[in-house]
């Protein structure tokens, strides 16, 4: 029969050696970073040019938050994933900690902050990385209203330069970038189509376009495609779910960015004048003075650096 004195003595050296273990183990918060960076940006390569630092010194935070945990985070066999089942169920805690981390940090620096801000917003830039600080903003400055306006870029634009909105989250074409303009997100455009899809040869091509508030579809019917053919919109819709759908159907071709385009899909490289790259931007109204807008775009302008750009989500 085991003594009462065995069990305290095992007792006291299970404890001292669960203590031990959590004692050598540790969750380095920039090594999270830029576990994150990797998902968001699609691989080692992608996240040391975001984060600005080199591929070697990407894969040192992650061989070193792997030997303090005992297990690989990322795949490293052809074919296979990118993250192992540890480093998935990892990054689900990293976004947690992280945003906890940064919220407690400007949870102390922060300074009372009363007004109203007028912000607009892409319907898809409602469910990004922008709502998780838009979340947090709110919940460490209550006494700031801030009003959300979503609509297409071309009528947040318009609305900025009328003043009825201090600033908006807004896609351009690169080129279009102001000096004054923080960048988020960069991507590029496409001419895409089903692959089952046959193209005719002569003739007009059948378009899937967006309404006429959309500034690709302005583009498109500016430039048209090459060699005689013309664009034929046979199909409109406001939302870039009804133009995948579209796509899919084999109605015709569209102009997407990279996060719509999915299997099934081909990128057409030839008959049609390549897209120019896109951005989105926080844009100010010219003339917009408003202390709790200053502290809002302070806090994406230090999460773009943090991050290295923010993520959006099709």
């Amino acid at each position: 029969m085991v003594s009462q004195a065995f069990l305290v003595i095992y007792s006291c050296l299970h404890q001292e050696l669960v203590m031990i273990d959590f004692g050598t183990r540790r969750l380095d918060i920039d090594a999270l970073r830029t576990l994150r960076a990797i998902r968001q940006h699609g691989g080692v390569t992608r996240a040391s040019e975001a984060l600005g630092i080199t591929q070697s010194a990407v894969s040192h935070k992650i061989k070193r938050l792997e030997g303090s945990l005992d297990c690989d985070l990322l795949s490293r066999k052809p074919g296979n994933s990118m993250f192992t089942a540890a480093g998935e169920e990892l990054l689900e805690y990293a976004s947690r900690i992280l945003d906890l981390h940064d919220e407690a940090l400007l949870s102390l620096t922060k300074t009372d902050l009363a007004g109203r801000i007028l912000l607009g917003l892409t319907e898809d830039t409602t469910c990004s990385d922008l709502s998780r600080i838009l979340g947090r903003f709110r919940r460490l400055h209550p006494q700031v209203a801030v009003r959300t306006k979503v609509r297409m870029s071309l009528v947040l634009r318009e609305l900025l330069e009328r003043g009825e909105l201090d600033a908006a989250i807004v896609q351009v074409f690169a080129h279009e970038i102001r000096a004054t303009d923080i960048v988020l997100f960069r991507e590029a455009l496409h001419w895409v189509k089903s692959t089952e899809l046959v193209l005719p040869v002569e003739g007009a091509v059948p378009f899937l376009s967006f309404d006429d508030q959309c500034f690709y579809r302005q583009w498109a019917l500016e430039v048209g495609p090459v060699g005689g053919a013309h664009l034929e919109t046979v199909f409109e819709c406001s939302s870039a779910a009804g133009i995948v759908a579209g796509v899919n159907a084999k109605l015709g071709i569209a102009l997407l960015s990279d996060r719509y385009i999915g299997p099934g899909m081909e990128i057409i490289r030839d008959r049609l004048p390549a897209p120019p790259p896109l951005a989105y931007v926080v844009r100010r109204a010219r003339k917009s003075r408003n202390p709790a807008l200053d502290s809002l775009i302070a806090e994406i302008e230090a999460e773009v650096s943090r991050q290295g750009g923010l993520a959006l989500t099709a």
